[in-house]
């Protein structure tokens, strides 16, 4: 690009030296003009050589033009210059560097703006501040400073360096500005994380006068975006319309980027509309936006579109759509892309491999998303946090602890992400001695006081049983966020301290946070174990008409079980068939279990038609109807549903559970013999049994008649 603008910055700079009132900058030029005195004829040569330099430069031929110009028995500042910038394009910093170091020696060559603005480029490349400030006092010595070519590359150095206030005193203290030191300003200070401040220097180039360009609103809108500035950015917006430019894609996409970070991604969708050529970011950023709005089915189309118009997606697209694959669980989408991000070579960046690893997880297929972090040749924490999240997550919390202390052993330091994954695996299995481990760790490495670390304990040490320590650990917490809140509230909840809930989501306003639809799911399941009916349904409202939460299918299961366990069977029943869900069989369970204990016979069919309607071999669902009919004395009723049971080979499933010795998880199944230890275990349990002889009264004659007994007997006889 240095190349192609050579003829115009000459130009530039010839007439503005005019206009400077350093002497020094115009003894700087006499005296460089006096180095370069050679005669007609080598001009016109030197002419003609540079004329094919550049042409190999700008061709990507550097290697030749490197021959070329060492066999060059004389070079003046402008091939010297065109070699540099060569090396400066291709990002070889070292090598232009070492470049402009054989050039400063050499005697009859003097130095001037151009060449000294590509050097500062290749410090700002290299990171070389030191070497750069000596080229800033060599600029100031020589007036060279006051070229705003100079001005520009020396900012531009001072911020990639990370000294972005020395940028600013620069750029303060230019004679001459334009729209290229404004940006350049401008990009640096935004880089560096300082939005407000960029946004400062926009405002002031607007009062300047100075013409923007799209660069510089681009990078206005980046610091829109990174602030969350949405008036700001319609500002801005509204300037590039009048401009004429909010349809080039350049511009759109980063308008469309910062009206999605703002939350407004129905206005992204727009602009790509509106859009007359789109690029790969175009098509990514509107994949993304759809993936963001949970639209995932949508980004697939829009993936698919993309192909149909010829432009190449990248790896941030491929991402983004096996990102939508994972959230939809469609599998057989996502091993095509892996596939063929295999092909093109594309899964060798951690983007892309991340997301592959996600899609597996999510369809249960562990072993795969293992096998792709295997085959992984760099991992960043993204990684490590992905595989650790799927196994704890799909209930394999053996394997989690695993990739954890392999990550503490050889990777980077775990996250708080995957941390919280580990202490959910640990919460799940009940496994409090390793959850206590891992509470140490985090305070050793001082995550505690993160809001993900801190719920993550709370919600660890509730479900170990140990709700007393997550109380010490919620009551010593500063407690800022509605998470920690909300873990807390679940935690009391799960052990029945409704009060408690009760006492806590009242407070919740009353701190300046808002209950998010989990907090309500738990202070709902508070009034059902309560029996708090009014109170249950009062907060149900409450949803939507103050917090503008509309309930989920969730919410809907809290308030038909709290009506279920308060005898009102009707009006649950009625709620079922006017939730606006599809009912499932969850919620149709709950009222089942309901006219067993409540020995409602006549709804209790009527349920069991609907759940065998949505599952024909639900277990549960034949024997609660099963122990329905017999809990009335309805003895042949019940033995023809288990008769029915045992010719469609319903079989109900056993439950099982786990013991830790010793650091190890056991499970164990009724009749299962997979346990490496299974014959010393049914050794011990064969001892056991044959020291207990214990005879059972027999009851039965005692309650039923001899009829009754004969029903019963044949009723279990077909199970």
């Amino acid at each position: 690009m240095f190349l192609s603008i050579w003829p115009h910055v000459r130009r530039l700079f010839t007439a503005s030296s005019l206009g400077y009132n350093e002497p020094r900058l115009l003894l700087a030029l006499k005296q460089n003009k006096e180095h370069l005195t050679p005669n007609t004829n080598n001009v016109v040569n030197m002419l003609e050589v540079n004329s094919k330099l550049k042409q190999l430069v700008k061709t990507g031929h550097l290697k030749d033009a490197r021959q070329m110009f060492d066999k060059l028995s004389y070079r003046d500042v402008v091939s010297w210059t065109t070699m540099i910038s060569g090396y400066v394009n291709v990002f070889d910093s070292s090598e232009a560097l070492h470049l402009f170091s054989k050039m400063w020696v050499e005697p009859n060559i003097g130095m001037d703006p151009f060449v000294l603005s590509v050097a500062l480029k290749a410090c700002g490349l290299n990171l070389n501040v030191k070497h750069g400030e000596l080229l800033h006092g060599y600029s100031v010595k020589t007036g060279f400073v006051n070229s705003v070519f100079v001005g520009c590359a020396l900012l531009d150095m001072y911020a990639k360096t990370g000294r972005i206030w020395e940028g600013c005193k620069v750029f303060d203290e230019m004679p001459l500005r334009n729209v290229v030191s404004w940006t350049a300003i401008i990009t640096g200070l935004v880089r560096a994380g300082y939005n407000n401040e960029g946004l400062s220097y926009f405002s002031e180039m607007w009062v300047s006068g100075e013409e923007y360009d799209s660069y510089t609103f681009a990078i206005a809108l980046k610091a829109c975006a990174d602030t969350g500035s949405l008036n700001y950015g319609r500002e801005i917006h509204t300037l590039v319309t009048k401009k004429g430019i909010d349809v080039s894609s350049f511009v759109a996409n980063t308008l469309a980027t910062m009206y999605n970070k703002c939350g407004k991604l129905e206005y992204g969708l727009c602009l790509f509309e509106r859009m007359t050529t789109r690029d790969v970011v175009s098509w990514t950023t509107i994949i993304t936006t759809y993936l963001q709005m949970g639209q995932e089915n949508h980004a697939v189309q829009a993936f698919l579109r993309m192909q149909e118009s010829e432009v190449c997606p990248n790896e941030y697209t491929f991402a983004a759509v096996i990102s939508s694959c994972a959230n939809l669980a469609r599998m057989e989408w996502g091993e095509q892309l892996h596939a063929h991000v295999l092909v093109i070579g594309l899964l060798a960046s951690l983007s892309v491999a991340n997301s592959v690893m996600t899609m597996y997880s999510r369809c249960g297929q562990l072993n795969s998303a293992s096998v792709v972090f295997h085959e992984m040749t760099k991992r960043d924490i993204v990684s490590w946090s992905t595989i650790i999240a799927g196994y704890a997550q799909g209930g394999c919390g053996e394997e989690a602890f695993k990739f954890l202390s392999w990550m503490r052993r050889e990777g980077p330091k775990p996250t708080k992400f995957a941390l919280a994954s580990v202490l959910s695996v640990c919460g799940n299995m009940a496994i409090l001695e390793q959850g206590k481990q891992l509470h140490a760790h985090v305070l050793t490495i001082g995550l505690e006081h993160t809001a993900m670390i801190r719920s993550s304990l709370i919600n660890m040490y509730s479900k170990c049983g140990s709700i007393d320590e997550a109380s010490r650990i919620f009551i010593g917490a500063e407690n800022d966020d509605i998470v920690s809140w909300t873990a807390m509230i679940n935690g009391y909840a799960e052990h029945g301290h409704s009060k408690e809930v009760i006492d806590l989501f009242e407070k919740i306003p009353r701190v300046g946070l808002r209950p998010d639809p989990i907090t309500f799911i738990g202070v709902l399941t508070a009034c059902s174990h309560a029996g708090l009916v009014d109170l249950g349904i009062h907060y149900f409202n409450s949803m939507r008409e103050e917090y503008d939460i509309n309930p989920s299918k969730e919410h809907y299961g809290c308030i038909i079980d709290l009506l279920c366990r308060a005898g009102r069977l009707s009006d649950a029943e009625h709620m079922i068939r006017s939730m606006p869900y599809n009912q499932d069989d969850v919620v149709w369970s709950t009222l089942l279990r309901a006219c067993r204990v409540h020995g409602d016979v006549k709804r209790g069919r009527r349920t069991a038609e609907q759940i065998l309607k949505l599952d024909p071999n639900c277990a549960g669902t034949h024997i609660t109807m099963a122990n329905i009919f017999a809990a009335k004395g309805r003895w042949r009723e019940a033995a023809a549903v288990r008769k029915l049971m045992k010719s469609k080979g319903v079989i109900k499933e056993p439950g099982w559970s786990w013991i830790k010795i010793k650091d190890q998880v056991s499970a164990f199944v009724a009749g299962d013999r997979l346990h490496p230890e299974c014959e010393n275990i049914y050794s011990i349990l064969d001892l056991l049994t044959s020291r207990e002889e214990v005879t059972v009264p027999e009851m039965g004659s005692l309650i039923y008649d001899g009829k009754d007994l004969q029903v019963i007997e044949q009723s279990f006889a077909v199970l």
